[in-house]
């Protein structure tokens, strides 16, 4: 039971992932690349009428990590509480950019709002990256210090940063040099992805320069990943044993670089939504690898003392998670029916779309 309730929220997660990332990295290009009113409006069209319906799913992930993981939750966010506050931020600021810009036709009040979105969408692919380095890193459970817990086993606070920076020091900081490049990592995938989507649902005069700064940062991303897994040797000796123990996980890892090659081709497809499918693999082929790398593992302790939160000591009774899932299914349904709707819907270009206009 416990282990379909990890799929499920492995699942929301990876779906969250490519929906809202594609808003990330819209918000990114849009920072950079949209110089002409035209292109600004087309790329808020294209995702106007659908971020607020994607980040449904980190709410929902949310809400199954508190009903089947509620040990993982309480850690998680008293552990996190400072980052999660700032991603609540960045969240609303990128939120009002959008609905507030079109409020007032006025230069100054268009630019303001147009570089809280850019700026508020690169932090947040910034964050999450961050996010995930530390998880894969892991954190002091306990709050050891001199070989002695001070807290209890599963509680743990984080700081911004420490003063060595250093993903191996006892006090670890929510930013050093393992995750902030976890970070940048994330910061270029989201940036390909947002401008495939681009590129996908709009005529943007600037969708031909997207696809040449696609092909050029996917040499970036390659490189990236290749030197991440030079460096995860640093933070995990051994970082392919379940590879190894389990060779049907080796999917993840060609999901990955299937969706990264493919990537090379992208100024050569003729179907625009092409760019958009490599890039969603390599999204969600990074993300499961990188969970399929420290199963059963949740939250890795970094310490002796205090054991990691696995998938077996944070979920709830059993009793609960089966009444659970009969309503799951009702749920699901009715997401699949929504979505399906949503994107039949507005399908096609939406360059006319007009969103955020009054």
């Amino acid at each position: 039971m416990e282990l379909f309730w990890y799929i499920v929220l492995v699942t929301m997660l990876a779906i969250y992932v490519v929906l809202d990332g594609y808003d990330f990295g819209a918000g990114i290009v849009h920072l950079f690349f949209a110089k002409k009113e035209k292109d600004k409006k087309a790329i808020t069209s294209a995702i106007g009428p659908f971020w607020d319906a994607n980040e449904v799913w980190l709410i929902a992930a949310g809400g199954v990590l508190f009903f089947a993981f509620p040990t993982l939750y309480a850690s998680s966010f008293s552990g996190f509480y400072l980052p999660l506050i700032m991603i609540l931020w960045l969240l609303i600021f990128r939120a009002i950019g959008l609905e507030l810009r079109g409020q007032v036709h006025n230069s100054l009040w268009e630019l303001i709002w147009d570089k809280a979105f850019g700026i508020a969408s690169l932090l947040l692919a910034l964050f999450f990256g961050v996010a995930l380095g530390n998880v894969v890193r892991g954190v002091n459970l306990g709050m050891v210090e001199n070989g002695v817990s001070t807290q209890e086993a599963h509680y743990f606070f984080l700081p911004l940063w420490n003063a060595s920076f250093s993903p191996q020091a006892e006090q670890l900081g929510i930013i050093d040099w393992f995750t902030l490049f976890l970070g940048v990592v994330s910061v270029v995938a989201l940036t390909i992805h947002g401008a495939n989507w681009i590129i996908f649902k709009t005529n943007s005069s600037i969708n031909e320069k997207l696809k040449k700064t696609v092909f050029i940062l996917n040499f970036v991303l390659l490189a990236l990943v290749v030197v991440s897994l030079l460096v995860w040797h640093i933070i995990e000796p051994d970082p392919f044993h379940n590879f190894i123990k389990y060779p049907l996980m080796w999917i993840f890892p060609i999901i990955t670089f299937v969706g990264l090659f493919g990537l090379f081709k992208v100024r050569t497809f003729k179907k625009h939504g092409m760019g958009f499918l490599f890039s969603s693999l390599f999204l969600l082929g990074g993300l499961s690898s990188t969970v399929a790398s420290i199963f059963p593992k949740l939250l890795p302790s970094t310490n002796d003392l205090n054991p990691s939160l696995t998938l077996n000591n944070v979920a709830a009774h059993d009793y609960g998670l089966s009444v659970g899932m009969n309503w799951f299914f009702i749920a699901l349904v009715l997401v699949i029916f929504y979505m399906v709707i949503q994107y039949r819907v507005f399908k096609g270009k939406m360059d006319d779309v007009g969103y955020g206009e009054h």
